[in-house]
């Protein structure tokens, strides 16, 4: 069955399992993962919603510092990703538990270079990773999905070292939240929220 609002193939997040391999808190306080999947007004407010999320940052990744601009990234000819960064803090949500809902919720990883009616490689799935740990627990959840056959096809979700994060222009931050009533906030963004609030609700913030 097709997600009318993104084009992707509607998956019950109930289906999606934990990650076999995660990584373990250590004395670490705050950690962070740069993740693509779609416009970052969608996964920005997917991600602050999440109980041990410290911050969520939209903005680019993939490119240089000449293009890491909105009109040039939303051009297509740049190899940015629109990206959010999330920090967080490891003891209340791990990388792996932040994954589950990067893959079950925030976007469709079987569209290559699109999420819905937003095409382009600037709308890639991808994960950034910042260290061989992140990699790893990344490359083995995705084997882990795909072996079950969760999704209706392949996840095309690339890995890709992290570089440099480039933070968005103001008027992107908490975009959803201050403009609830713009269409594609009501149609895109907002059904991903309640679609977490639905199946996660363990996981939210106390005031999410």
């Amino acid at each position: 069955m097709l997600d009318t609002m993104t084009g992707g193939l509607l998956v019950e997040p109930e289906d999606v399992p934990d990650p076999a391999l995660d990584e373990t808190p250590g004395e670490a306080t705050e950690r962070s993962i740069v993740l693509g999947g779609g416009c970052f007004w969608c996964t920005e407010a997917v991600f602050k919603a999440l109980d041990g999320v410290l911050d969520v940052r939209p903005g680019y990744a993939g490119g240089t510092a000449a293009t890491a601009d909105y009109r040039t990234v939303c051009g297509g000819r740049t190899d940015h990703a629109e990206v959010v960064e999330v920090r967080y803090d490891p003891r209340r949500a791990s990388l792996g538990q932040i994954l589950k809902v990067f893959f079950a919720v925030a976007h469709d990883p079987t569209q290559r270079d699109r999420q819905g009616n937003d095409r382009g490689r600037q709308y890639r799935s991808v994960v950034f990773f910042g260290d061989d740990d992140q990699r790893r627990i990344a490359a083995a959840y995705i084997a882990q999905l795909d072996a079950a056959r969760v999704f209706g096809g392949p996840i095309v979700t690339t890995l890709e070292p992290r570089g440099r994060f480039f933070v968005a222009e103001d008027y992107h931050h908490d975009f959803a939240a201050r403009n609830p009533y713009q269409p594609y906030v009501v149609y895109v963004s907002q059904p991903k929220v309640e679609k977490l609030r639905a199946h996660f609700p363990d996981k939210l913030k106390s005031d999410a």
